[in-house]
């Protein structure tokens, strides 16, 4: 279909932000998270009183903000280890498009390069041989909203992120075939989000050529989970970065260019940074002498089953389940705590769909008296590298990969 269903995109996109209203901007920061040990149960306070939105080709996302569209996926969509189409997150700097006609769209790959040329889909898709990979695909500031003290930014709680299965061509098959010249250095990429207003920088962002060629799993992605890829998430093409954070996965995908110098947009020199330190942390508060980019993934686990202020059992069993993932070198083991960090046993690990992918993993506890207990999961990569029991800080409220807490009570 060569123009994707404008009218019917338009038409809900315009009835879901009539529902959300002109004047919903931004949910106030709330805080870390809290607990309400109501007879009902508690809640996370982060969430409490977001409303749940239906944008066009989603299901019931969590609103962060409206204009861009920023939405955020329920927890209950992360109890298997792909993240179906309809419920992965959205975000966005400036407004998305609304509409591709592929008989227009074009693919440009220019810059320092022998033989530039542009790329239909139908280009994509049969000039070049596929390549499918499944990775998680993570919001910088995944879990913002629970840093202390505050920081500026959508206030997410831990569903920025999503698992899924992309298919597309390796970008340095493309580059390849274009023909890279001595000298090249950087590589650019552009989408159809454009500003509205001539003050927003474009959302331009870039990698080092010798990080793209070096990597056949760096994607020019055209399907997500064996479909195309919804229009909220990329339509037609975008930019699939394994391992690295979301801000590299460039969405509607229409301009490569190769430099020969380094890239000095916005977006790479002022925005995404985080400290120039190991743990690209400094104390809470203060500012980082130096900055860079943010890059790979951090090593994280969180426990999906059971839920923020569930109700459990004595004496029954309950099977305690989650997820965890880092940038590529695999997760090695999850260990479990059911007494708030006194004691730590080994989970299972569920099915490995790749080193980059979500990996399942179970615990099977029985809650052994009544009263609170605070659950966690502490995951460790195959090089060692783990999670932190305090949470650390930067100004921008990215890498937020501490041992989270569940919290239960058993009667």
């Amino acid at each position: 279909m060569a123009l994707l269903d404008r009218r019917s995109f338009l038409l809900t996109w315009a009835k879901a932000s009539a529902a959300i209203g002109a004047g919903v901007l931004a949910r106030p920061f709330l805080g870390e998270r809290g607990l309400t040990w109501a007879d009902e149960g508690g809640e996370d306070a982060l969430l409490a009183g977001r409303p749940s939105v239906r944008y066009p080709g989603k299901t019931d996302l969590i609103l962060l903000t409206s204009r861009p569209p920023q939405l955020e996926t329920p927890m209950k969509y992360f109890e298997s280890a792909i993240t179906p189409n309809e419920a992965f997150y959205v975000r966005y700097h400036i407004p998305p498009p609304t509409e591709v006609d592929l008989s227009k769209w074009r693919l440009k790959v220019g810059g320092h390069l022998d033989k530039p040329f542009d790329l239909s889909l139908d280009d994509l898709q049969n000039k070049f041989s596929p390549k499918s990979i499944v990775a998680v695909n993570q919001c910088s500031g995944n879990g913002r909203g629970y840093f202390s003290p505050r920081v500026f930014g959508g206030q997410w709680a831990n569903g920025a992120m999503g698992n899924a299965e992309w298919t597309g061509v390796p970008l340095r098959d493309i580059l390849s075939a274009a023909g890279v010249r001595q000298g090249a250095v950087e590589v650019t990429f552009n989408g159809l989000d454009q500003p509205v207003v001539p003050t927003v920088p474009d959302f331009v962002k870039s990698l080092g050529i010798f990080r793209i060629m070096e990597d056949p799993n760096v994607l020019v992605a055209y399907r997500m989970n064996g479909q195309p890829l919804p229009m909220l998430n990329g339509f037609p093409v975008r930019l699939v970065v394994p391992g690295w954070y979301a801000t590299y996965w460039v969405k509607h995908l229409s301009e490569i260019t190769v430099l020969d110098r380094e890239f000095d947009g916005f977006w790479m020199r002022k925005a995404y940074l985080i400290p120039d330190t190991p743990c690209g942390c400094v104390e809470p508060g203060t500012a980082p002498a130096h900055t860079v980019p943010i890059n790979r993934l951090v090593v994280r686990s969180l426990i999906t089953n059971p839920t923020e202020g569930g109700r459990l059992t004595v004496g029954k069993r309950v099977a305690l389940k989650g997820l965890a993932f880092d940038s590529g070198y695999g997760i090695q083991e999850v260990m479990v705590s059911t007494d708030e960090g006194a004691s730590w046993k080994q989970a299972s690990l569920g099915k490995d769909l790749g080193k980059y992918s979500f990996r399942p993993w179970s615990f099977e506890w029985t809650p052994p008296r009544a009263g609170r207990y605070s659950l966690m999961a502490r995951a460790t990569n195959r090089i060692g590298e783990s999670q932190p029991s305090g949470a650390l800080w930067n100004p921008a409220g990215y890498l937020r990969n501490v041992v989270e807490k569940v919290n239960v009570a058993a009667a």
